[in-house]
């Protein structure tokens, strides 16, 4: 069952076509990636996903925002407050009951691995635990499809192995993850079915190993090229 089902979407920006055409679908229990060079379109994409964005063009299918947790690339929480006092900030924006927010704040502080350190302050975490923290807010309210937009991005290993984790495990209960990266081995790790874009355009989609390449990465240069990007 697709959770989200994305639909000839469309974005210009004057003469720039950022999104051309763009379809996909993500289903109950599977983490799909969104992959592309710099500059493909990607976060064009998830902005028109998660509702920032409106299409010029095309449909999106999705949960009722209230069911969707969105994590953007910048970490989006406030460092003068513990993570315990973030949570509870963001569940009162889910009109979440005093009760059910501080069940809901033990769990997803367990599930991204800072229940010893919910009670500091965030300016303290290093830059892996604040990205963890950032991925905590994004499953406050159960959503049953989370969109993760380079959530590794600038972390040491053990903290990206840990997300990496948390997400594993997260499908394995059902929800529906759409992910973006530039680690064509988290991809190869995480993704059940990966889309490659570029210039607004799905080139490929499938399994890792339906891609006709040894690993994700040699498909993704034959298909997007070896020249650098901005």
């Amino acid at each position: 069952m697709a959770v989200l089902a994305v639909e000839g979407l469309r974005k210009s920006y004057r003469d720039l076509v950022a999104v051309d055409g763009l379809g996909f679908a993500v289903r109950e229990g599977e983490t799909y990636g969104l992959l592309g060079p710099n500059g493909a379109g990607k976060s064009t994409a998830i902005s028109m996903i998660v509702g920032i964005l409106a299409p010029d063009a095309g449909s999106v299918s999705a949960p009722p925002k209230a069911r969707v947790g969105y994590v953007p690339q910048e970490v989006a929480v406030y460092p003068d407050l513990t993570a315990r006092e973030n949570l509870r900030f963001f569940s009162g924006m889910y009109g979440m009951r005093r009760a059910e927010a501080k069940s809901r704040t033990t769990e997803v502080l367990r599930l991204v691995g800072l229940s010893d350190r919910a009670d500091e302050a965030v300016a303290k975490y290093s830059g892996g635990m604040q990205r963890r923290l950032n991925i905590a807010v994004g499953l406050l309210n159960r959503p049953s499809l989370l969109v993760l937009d380079e959530p590794t991005a600038g972390v040491d290993p053990q903290s990206r192995n840990a997300i990496l984790d948390s997400v594993q495990r997260m499908t394995g209960e059902g929800l529906a993850v759409l992910y973006t990266t530039h680690y064509m081995e988290e991809a190869q790790r995480l993704c059940d079915r990966v889309g490659i874009i570029d210039h607004g355009r799905l080139l490929a989609e499938g399994t890792p190993a339906e891609l006709g390449e040894p690993d994700l990465e040699a498909a993704f240069l034959r298909l997007t090229g070896r020249e650098l990007r901005d």
